[in-house]
């Protein structure tokens, strides 16, 4: 009982084998389910949800997108409604702006609040010619900065920062929203015409998957492995063991853990 799942995006592979047991090999068991604790639990929807978020951003996004910050005037105050409404308008005006000029738009947003109080709006959009002064021309609620992608450390990170927990700080300000209104400024919301794909399922004999395990993993022809990848060990849920690790294509872009070196 061994395959592996490959994700495959323009610049690299990731990479997921699962097994029973030590090798995977004949007779060896799952290790017996027990019932999560909550912490587990915890850990593992937040790296469920960084792996979500990531794969969208790789299958979608190039390090020269724009990663936004749309802000309002400080000390304004306004109910989670008015917020989402100059938030909708904002979209629908870009989008109109985009198609006009023969784009698509495409976007992720988080809604964040400030340890003072203050609201702001993170998105990841995708840069076209001039974007930044249509950006700038359709936020009409306050200042906006932009940094590329590859300033934030790439996919990886930011893909982090878009679905990280409020600190004790941030719930603190959140307090001053009803608990319907807290839902919005702890998850991620993007646009519908955003990729999404189904990875390759491959099977392999145990003499390969104890190669694997022993010596390291292998990368395909033109690809390196980023070895802070590679992880090893059991889920919590199923029971079964796994080897993780991501390639990166040689030549076509650097590692994104150098991004924004």
């Amino acid at each position: 009982m061994y395959w592996k799942d490959e994700y495959e995006f323009d610049y690299c592979v990731e990479n997921e084998i699962k097994f029973a047991g030590k090798y995977g090999a004949k007779g060896e068991k799952r290790q017996k389910k027990r019932k999560p604790t909550p912490e587990q639990i915890k850990k593992q929807n937040q790296a469920n949800r960084e792996k979500r978020i990531r794969h969208l951003l790789r299958w979608n996004f190039v390090k020269g997108d724009y990663w936004c910050t749309l802000t309002f005037p400080k000390g304004t105050k306004m109910s989670m409604q008015q917020v989402l409404k100059a938030v909708e308008n904002f979209r629908r005006n870009l989008r109109n702006k985009y198609k006009k000029m023969g784009y698509e738009l495409k976007w992720i947003r988080r809604i964040e609040i400030g340890k003072l109080g203050g609201i702001h709006i993170h998105m990841v959009i995708n840069r076209i010619p001039d974007a930044d002064v249509y950006i700038t021309e359709k936020w009409k609620y306050g200042k906006v900065y932009f940094v590329h992608i590859y300033e934030k450390g790439g996919m990886k990170k930011l893909a982090s920062y878009i679905v990280k927990k409020p600190t004790e700080e941030i719930y603190e300000q959140m307090s001053l929203f009803s608990e319907e209104e807290q839902k919005h400024l702890v998850k991620y919301s993007c646009s519908r015409n955003l990729k999404r794909k189904k990875p390759k399922r491959k099977f392999y004999k145990r003499r390969t998957l104890k190669k694997a395990i022993e010596n390291g993993p292998t990368p395909k022809k033109g690809f390196y492995i980023d070895k802070n990848s590679i992880v090893f060990g059991v889920n919590a849920y199923t029971g079964m063991s796994y080897l993780r690790y991501t390639e990166f294509r040689i030549g076509y872009g650097e590692d994104e853990d150098d991004w924004n070196m």
